[in-house]
């Protein structure tokens, strides 16, 4: 939308001088109000308080642009009133990118498989934010040059880096393609360069609003190539490096990273029933430094716990999902997993494997032509785990820059209180659910669109085993609570699976917002509950209780709050 419509006006907000009997009795602004009907012939009426003290006074109907200048001349002429304003439209600034391919990313909109991102964008587009894509480098690209920032080379085998050397601060993509089967160990096969790493990017910060080409979710974040996969794969020692450069740690004889990642995306994986400690040392490192890890679940079907990074501890373990919403019939799942984001299906479970049926339920992204080295730059659709994680580091990358002050912690935390359940099936354990972008984005950033919002920030001590409460008293408001009443939550917890939730109305009715959990060990609930509290009066005390039923973990009520 360019221009927004029109609208007509149809009520006025009056102010009253503070010493004016109407700027604090509802009954003398009705009866003013009723005064200004008579003079203008309009059939106004005091409809409510809002909360700065001002009047909304309604026109009765649609006014005409004549009877709306008679109305407030006839405020304006009163010597108690301080001013008077109408009470216009306003409207969502989400426009939709003009970027030729958009139309194409269902991922990022449509409501049953997509992850709900363009209403995030009114909030946040990523501005400030470098996410470090550690993968096999960049293939250089119109759509993404402006968004990148200087990386690195940590291939230290010249073989698989295929550049001629060890590592270097030149992470060109010099392709990852074999020749013959076997090549890479046995059961290996020959292929054509993936250009893995340019089309992770593509998702999490394409150039947006160019007229060219996809949209990226932080389309306003920065991208740091960290490439790690050559020929034949990587190691993990030389992905361990990179994890800690991209966060801003020391790597002894490679010069610190100018521009440190606060997102790091890790669309990568091999087979191990455990996490090897040089990963977590890496992961836990970043984490300290403030760096928000997003790994993939994996590809292979089964349970996420046999592949590594995946099940490493500090991580957003990403399964994939089909535009259908259903569980993608390639994706790992089980207990690990987090949270699932679109990672598309470029062909059915049943079709040939290594076939391209169905690309348009794949994920789009920036990528290269070459079949072996770089050539043109195009767009492709792939499908994968690799595709589902930037999804979620694109959002990790949103959050941060909405909310600077926000840990790993409270982003993973985030991602998963507001996930929404998959509309389709998940055999085995997707986490929280898919993502949802513009949810997250608000809760985090305590902007939920509309209406009145009254908060309590005062911190509260939630001791082990124990119940407290928080209250909120509404004052200024007459007939019932809405049928959508919005309950924004940020509790710091060490086990958020400890807590019950609940919200107690002001004539003691409960409504449980949150249940405990055994399994759910993530740190902090930072949510946006919406309950039905239209049976309820509005006025009143509000409450919100917390219950600790679990030993071991303590934590506090940061702040709450609701809209009206």
């Amino acid at each position: 939308m360019s221009t927004p419509p029109a609208a007509p006006v149809e009520k006025v907000i009056v102010t009253y001088k503070s010493k004016a009997a109407e700027a604090t009795s509802n009954t003398a602004a009705r009866s003013d109000a009723a005064d200004k009907a008579g003079k203008t012939g309009e059939s106004l009426s005091f409809e409510r308080r809002l909360a700065g003290g001002s009047a909304l006074v309604d026109l009765g109907g649609e006014a005409s642009t004549k009877d709306l200048a008679e109305v407030m001349d006839a405020f304006r002429a009163d010597p108690q009133v301080a001013s008077v304003e109408a009470d216009i439209r306003a409207y969502a600034m989400a426009v939709t990118p003009d970027d030729t391919e958009y139309a194409k990313q269902w991922d990022l909109f449509e409501a049953t498989g997509g992850m709900n991102v363009p209403g995030a964008w009114d909030k946040t587009t990523g501005s400030g934010v470098t996410v470090a894509v550690i993968d096999t480098g960049y293939a250089a690209h119109t759509d993404l040059a402006a968004n990148t920032v200087a990386g690195y080379d940590f291939i230290s085998s010249a073989t698989d880096a295929r550049d001629g050397g060890g590592r270097d601060s030149n992470p060109k993509d010099e392709g990852d393609w074999n020749a013959t089967d076997g090549e890479c160990g046995v059961g290996s096969r020959a292929g054509n360069s993936s250009w893995h790493g340019t089309h992770v990017a593509g998702t999490i910060a394409a150039t947006t609003n160019n007229a060219k080409g996809v949209a990226g979710i932080a389309y306003d974040s920065k991208v740091q190539h960290v490439r790690v996969l050559g020929k034949c794969g990587g190691s993990s020692s030389d992905i361990a490096d990179a994890i800690t450069w991209a966060s801003g740690g020391s790597v002894p004889g490679i010069p610190a990273n100018a521009t440190p990642a606060k997102v790091i995306n890790l669309s990568l994986g091999g087979a191990s029933s455990t996490c090897p400690s040089v990963y977590q040392n890496a992961i836990n490192g970043a984490v300290s430094r403030g760096t928000t890890v997003v790994v993939a679940a994996g590809n292979s079907n089964t349970n996420a716990s046999g592949f590594t990074p995946a099940n490493c501890a500090n991580i957003i373990n990403v399964a994939s999902t089909s535009r259908e919403g259903n569980r993608s019939f390639y994706s790992n799942y089980g207990t690990i997993v987090d949270v699932a984001a679109p990672g598309g299906e470029t062909r059915r479970a049943t079709d040939t494997p290594g076939t391209v049926t169905t690309p348009e339920n794949g994920i789009l992204s920036t990528l290269n032509s070459g079949t072996t080295t770089q050539s043109t730059e195009n767009y492709k659709p792939y499908q994968g785990t690799s595709m589902a994680a930037p999804h979620i580091a694109g959002l990790a990358a949103l959050l941060e820059s909405a909310k600077p002050t926000l840990t790993p912690a409270d982003i993973e935390s985030a991602i998963k209180a507001n996930a929404r359940p998959l509309p389709g099936t998940c055999t085995g354990g997707c986490g929280a659910g898919i993502a949802d972008a513009t949810k997250t984005v608000n809760a985090v950033s305590g902007a939920t669109p509309g209406g009145s919002v009254y908060s309590n920030t005062n911190n509260v001590t939630i001791s082990d085993n124990s119940t407290v409460t928080s209250s909120i008293a509404v004052t200024d408001r007459t007939g019932n609570a809405p049928a959508a009443l919005k309950v924004d939550v940020d509790i710091k917890h060490t086990w958020r699976g400890d807590l019950v939730i609940d919200l107690i109305a002001p004539d003691g009715t409960v409504r449980n917002l949150k249940a405990s959990s055994g399994s759910d060990s993530a740190d902090n609930v930072l949510a946006t509950y919406t309950v039905d509290a239209s049976t309820e009066v509005a006025a009143g005390t509000w409450k919100l209780q917390v219950r600790d039923v679990a030993s071991g973990d303590t934590g506090y009520i940061d702040s709450w709050s609701l809209t009206f």
